[in-house]
């Protein structure tokens, strides 16, 4: 298959799709591709091909909703390995792991001990593959707010594949409960971010509100950003709203980082002068 044909194809019926390089030049994950010629070498018509294409990578997400189903552990870390052996990790958690936690909430409901075994190997696999993730390789550091009320859900889980994703692309990340602020100064201090993301809408708008101050007083005016979370429920100027989609809200907050590197004159953060602010004082009361 030529570039070019892949490209139109991709126009025509959205398949393959692509990511993108910094560059903008399309990388094609090497499952969809070899499912699309498999399908072709059977004599299809393109069309069909492509629905044969999506059915044969969508057999993964049912291999892992019947393992899960089962309360088979094994067989569902073996179905995701199947997944990566096609996919890149990214893409395996967007389209297998979440898809397939999703499916199960609604069969069952978050209440139900299926869904509580599953969201629980889920959360354990997301927590595994973020450990293993090499060492962060960008400045950037993101704070992330988690809103979502210590449950074990959707929304949590959502939360977890964010925190891979940004892992994998290098960033620094501190995930800190929207209900603790007490030594909240001191933990920004160290780990100066650039950037906030309220995460969750289990918490109380009282409760983020309170904690968001404290950030602020803290680490200065920074970008906040809300994933899973009206903007409605945030009292912060000029907060974003981020899309539902882990993968999405990832590249749109490195987006972010990345444009306010450009535009930013090169000066002391906002932490080192509180930093300094502070030192003065105690020096002065002393």
């Amino acid at each position: 298959m030529s570039p070019n044909t892949l490209r139109a194809w991709e126009r025509r019926f959205g398949y393959p799709k692509p990511a993108r390089t910094a560059g903008q030049h399309r990388m094609y994950t090497f499952g969809e591709v070899a499912a699309l010629r498999d399908a072709l070498k059977e004599g299809l018509s393109i069309s069909s091909a492509v629905s044969r294409a999506q059915e044969s990578l969508q057999a993964d997400t049912q291999m892992l909703t019947g393992a899960l189903n089962a309360y088979e552990l094994t067989r569902a870390d073996a179905a995701m390995a199947a997944a990566l052996a096609l996919r890149t990790v990214d893409r395996a958690v967007e389209e297998v792991l979440l898809p397939s936690l999703v499916e199960l909430a609604g069969q069952h409901g978050e209440d139900s001990a299926p869904w509580s075994f599953s969201a629980q190997w889920a959360q354990d696999w997301l927590r595994r593959a973020q450990r293993m993730t090499p060492p962060p390789t960008r400045r950037m550091g993101i704070l992330i707010g988690d809103a979502t009320g210590g449950r074990i859900d959707l929304q949590d889980l959502h939360l977890r594949a964010l925190e891979l994703f940004l892992a994998r692309a290098g960033a620094r990340i501190i995930t800190l409960p929207v209900s603790g602020v007490a030594g909240l100064g001191e933990a920004l201090a160290a780990f100066r971010p650039d950037l906030v993301v309220v995460a969750g809408g289990s918490e109380s708008d009282e409760l983020v509100a309170r904690w968001a101050y404290r950030a602020r007083v803290s680490a200065g005016t920074l970008p906040v950003t809300l994933f899973h979370r009206s903007t409605s429920r945030v009292r912060t100027t000029g907060s974003q709203a981020l899309s539902i989609s882990p993968s999405a809200a990832h590249r749109e907050i490195l987006a972010l980082l990345d444009s306010a590197a450009r535009t930013e004159a090169p000066s002391l953060s906002t932490v080192d002068l509180y930093a300094a602010r502070e030192a003065l004082q105690e020096r002065n009361a002393s």
